[in-house]
């Protein structure tokens, strides 16, 4: 028994122009994201905030669609199942970080002017 005696009856692998498609896609959602930020394309950080989370959600879905190759027909229906679960664990994950960050900001230093223009 060799190695590529082994079945894969239902997943796929992906073709060149699948995995160009991910890469170019994973890319386009790094630079936007840098571009919002660098030409400070919101006035408010917290919209600027929400707005690359939102980008780095899809960034996520992206990775688990054309790099691991998640879709309903695999596994049966598991894959699925274990992207909305992933799904669940991220949104708790980006909102409990930015909850934790936001309240460290705000009771560690509340004395302190958040403009940081006027840093030496």
């Amino acid at each position: 028994m060799s190695a590529h005696d082994h079945e894969h009856s239902q997943g796929s692998h992906g073709t060149m122009g699948s995995y160009m498609i991910g890469f170019g896609l994973s890319v386009l959602l790094t630079a936007i994201p840098f571009w919002l930020v660098m030409n400070q394309t919101f006035a408010n950080p917290q919209v600027t905030a929400f707005v690359i989370m939102g980008f780095a959600m899809v960034q996520i879905i992206v990775h688990m669609i054309y790099f691991l190759h998640m879709n309903t027909r695999s596994e049966g229906g598991w894959s699925m199942m274990a992207l909305l679960f992933t799904l669940v664990l991220v949104v708790i994950t980006l909102s409990g970080s930015m909850w934790v960050m936001y309240h460290l900001n705000n009771n560690m230093m509340p004395h302190m002017e958040h403009d940081m223009s006027q840093m030496p």
